[in-house]
């Protein structure tokens, strides 16, 4: 199997119209475009009933103590770990890309409702990401983050993170996770389905040279 993506090439930086935040002489940070990259795969096995997509950031840190504070640094050695910007689950066989933008466009404060996906004309799944973790207590943010959001790393980490946009062929035509389902739920749920699965990586840092 197969997979690419018109919006950055497979071990290249990912550009900010696709990321949740992008650098700001002033202020760090700022909102960026949000949007999600275009996907597109071939060659899906015989037997494929469906397919699932998850984004994974492997190099969050586990620590969050210092994370966006100012005189502090994240040194590429701290502990890392997951988390999820993606679940896309109940894709068709017959759907072959996802273009850009067609599942996020812009950061929506509180998070994009869900799990069901209005106005695509095809029955798919969004599940919930780790924005909902990540935002929950704040005043402004917290909510509920169905879908896709960018990458957003800590702006004073050493580390540049990848994320890594997979697709699993799977043998069901619907996953086997019910109501308002996690990414990390979709992941397990996968277990004993997958035919085959292929990725794409791209690159993120909000750290200033």
């Amino acid at each position: 199997m197969k997979l690419w993506s018109d919006s950055f090439k497979n071990g290249a930086a990912i550009p900010a119209q696709f990321a949740f935040a992008e650098p700001d002489p002033a202020t760090h940070v700022r909102l960026a475009g949000n949007r999600n990259p275009h996907l597109a795969w071939d060659d899906i096995p015989p037997g494929t009933a469906s397919l699932v997509l998850l984004c994974i950031d492997g190099d969050a840190p586990t620590v969050g103590t210092d994370v966006n504070q100012a005189a502090k640094t994240l040194p590429a050695d701290l502990p890392r770990g997951d988390f999820y910007h993606w679940a896309l689950v109940d894709i068709p066989p017959t759907v072959r890309s996802l273009p850009a933008g067609s599942h996020a466009e812009g950061v929506t404060p509180r998070g994009k409702p869900g799990p069901a996906i209005a106005d695509t004309g095809v029955r798919m799944r969004h599940g919930l990401n780790d924005y909902t973790g990540w935002f929950d207590g704040d005043p402004d943010m917290s909510g509920r983050y169905f879908g896709y959001d960018g990458p957003c790393p800590p702006w004073n980490d050493e580390r540049v993170h990848h994320y890594i946009f997979r697709l699993y062929a799977i043998d069901v035509p619907q996953l086997p996770v019910e109501g308002d389902f996690t990414a990390q739920q979709a992941l397990a749920a996968l277990h004993g389905h997958i035919l085959d699965e292929a990725q794409i990586i791209g690159t993120y840092t909000l750290k200033r040279a």
